[in-house]
C-alpha cells in the first residue's frame, strides 16, 4: 500500500494525521496572542477533550488516526537523525549564543523518552525549565526569571497546513508567519528518516522555498486536477512554482485551478470559504461566490506552464473543471448575512468530509449544520467551544495521508 495517496476531497478517508494539543497552549499570554496568531486562549484540558472526541469520531468511521508526535518520536529513534534535530530546531528557535545553545542542546538531550522530547519542543523552553546559575553575565542578569527562550508551536494541532499530501507525493510548505515556519521541520525531518517514508515518498514543494504556500489552500479534486487558493497565506508565486514541479514530474495531475479569494484574517485559506462535502455539493461563504476570480494552469507546449482567467459563475466553472452536469453550492447560514459572517468565523464552512455526503463539523455551528442536513448531508458534530479559539475547523485539524481511489 502507498504510504501516501490523496487524489480526493471526498473518497473515503482511510489515514490521517492529527496532533493533539498539548502544553504549548499554556505557553500563550495575553501579550503574545497577536504574535502567535490567536485571538484567546483555548483551556487546554477541554481542548485535549474535544479533540479526543473529534479522532474517536474518525476512529468509529473506519479511519486509522496517526499523531504527529508519534511519529516525529519513531524518526528520532535515530540517534543520530535526534542530535542533527535538536541542533536545527535550537538554531530555527532563534537561538545564538553558544552558551545557551549549548544549554538548551543538553537539556532536551537528558530527556530519555522521545515523544516527551518532541512535546517539549513544540511546547516551548521557558527559564524556569533549564537549571542554569546565575553568573556575571549581562545575558543572564536581564533574562533572570520566567521568560520564554524559545516560543512555542500552539498552532501545530492544524495539521493542515505545514504539509500536503497532493497524490503521491507531499507538498513541505513555506508557512506565511515567522511563527509557524518552524512547524515544517516535523514533516521535513518524518519524510527525510522516517523508516516508514524515508527514500518513498518525493516532494513537490520545499519549506526552503522563498514563496509561502499553506495546506488549508491545496485541494485534491481528481488524480488529474488540483485546486490552489490565493489567499492571506498563499502567494501566486508559489501556485507557479508548484506547477513547475507538478508539470515537470510527468504525473497525472494536468489542470490547476487558482482561486483568488479576499486577502483576510477572516478568509485566511481558501479551505475557511469552501469545501466539498459531496460528489457535487459545496459549502461555500457567501462572501466569495460572486467575488472570487479562477485561472487554469495548464501543462504548455512551448513553455512552463500556461495560464488563463476563466469566466463564468462559480457554480458553472467547478461543474465543468470536475465533469460534472451541475453542482450544488450551499451558503454557511443559508446566506444570512448575520449568521453566515459568525459562523464562518467559527469555521462553519471548514468540513472534514470523510466519504461522500458524509462530513465531520463543529456543533456550534447550528444553522449551517441544520441546512447542511435538509440537503441530504450526513453531519457529524463534534465538540468545539476551545479548539474553535484556534480559528480553524475539522479540514484544518486534519492532514489526509491516504483516502480510497
Amino acid at each position: 500500500m502507498d504510504e501516501i495517496n490523496v487524489t480526493s476531497e471526498i473518497k473515503q478517508l482511510r489515514k490521517v494525521l492529527l496532533h493533539r494539543p498539548g502544553k504549548e497552549l499554556l505557553n500563550l499570554t495575553p501579550e503574545s496572542l497577536s504574535r502567535l496568531l490567536f485571538d484567546d486562549i483555548p483551556f487546554l484540558k477541554v481542548a485535549q477533550q474535544e479533540h479526543d472526541a473529534f479522532a474517536n469520531i474518525l476512529r468509529e468511521n473506519n479511519v486509522e488516526v496517526v499523531y504527529l508526535e508519534d511519529l516525529m518520536a519513531e524518526t528520532i529513534a535515530n540517534p543520530e537523525v535526534k542530535v542533527k534535530f535538536i541542533k536545527q530546531w535550537i538554531d530555527e528557535g532563534g537561538v545564538r549564543t553558544k552558551k545557551w545553545k549549548s544549554i538548551i542542546f543538553d537539556f532536551l538531550m537528558n530527556y530519555k523518552d522521545n515523544k516527551e522530547l518532541v512535546l517539549k519542543t513544540m511546547e516551548g523552553i521557558n527559564l524556569h525549565d533549564v537549571d542554569v546559575v546565575t553568573t556575571n553575565s549581562l545575558v543572564d542578569l536581564v533574562n533572570a526569571g520566567n521568560k520564554l527562550i524559545i516560543d512555542p508551536m500552539p498552532n501545530l494541532y492544524f495539521t493542515r497546513d505545514p504539509f500536503a499530501c497532493i497524490g503521491k507525493r507531499v507538498s513541505i510548505n513555506k508557512m506565511y508567519s515567522a511563527t509557524r515556519s518552524r512547524e515544517t521541520i516535523y514533516a521535513e525531518y518524518i519524510f527525510a528518516y522516517h523508516p516508514s517514508y524515508q527514500g518513498v515518498v518525493k516532494k513537490y514543494y520545499s519549506r526552503n522555498n522563498d514563496f509561502n504556500i499553506e495546506g488549508g489552500d491545496i485541494f485534491n479534486f481528481s488524480s488529474s486536477i488540483i485546486g490552489v487558493g490565493i489567499s492571506q497565506r498563499t502567494c501566486s508565486d508559489a501556485i507557479e512554482l508548484l506547477a513547475r514541479r507538478i508539470f515537470s514530474s510527468r504525473g497525472k495531475i494536468k489542470t490547476i485551478l487558482a482561486f483568488n479569494i479576499p486577502s483576510s484574517r477572516a478568509f485566511m485559506h481558501l479551505d475557511t470559504v469552501f469545501t466539498q462535502i459531496d460528489v457535487d455539493k459545496f459549502l461555500v461563504h457567501p462572501g466569495i461566490v460572486n467575488s472570487v476570480q479562477v485561472y487554469e494552469i495548464t501543462k504548455g507546449k512551448e513553455t512552463e506552464f500556461n495560464v488563463k482567467r476563466i469566466n463564468g459563475k462559480f457554480d458553472e466553472i467547478l461543474a465543468r473543471y470536475l465533469k460534472l452536469d451541475k453542482v450544488t453550492l450551499i451558503e454557511c447560514a443559508g446566506g444570512d448575512s448575520i449568521a453566515s459572517q459568525r459562523e464562518q468565523w467559527n469555521d462553519g464552512a471548514n468540513t472534514l468530509c470523510i466519504r461522500p455526503g458524509t462530513v465531520i463539523v463543529y456543533e456550534r455551528n447550528d444553522v449551517t449544520n441544520r441546512i447542511l442536513k435538509e440537503n441530504g448531508i450526513r453531519v457529524l458534530e463534534m465538540p468545539s467551544a476551545e479548539l474553535s479559539r484556534g480559528r480553524g475547523g475539522p479540514r484544518c485539524m486534519t492532514m489526509p495521508l491516504i483516502r480510497e481511489e
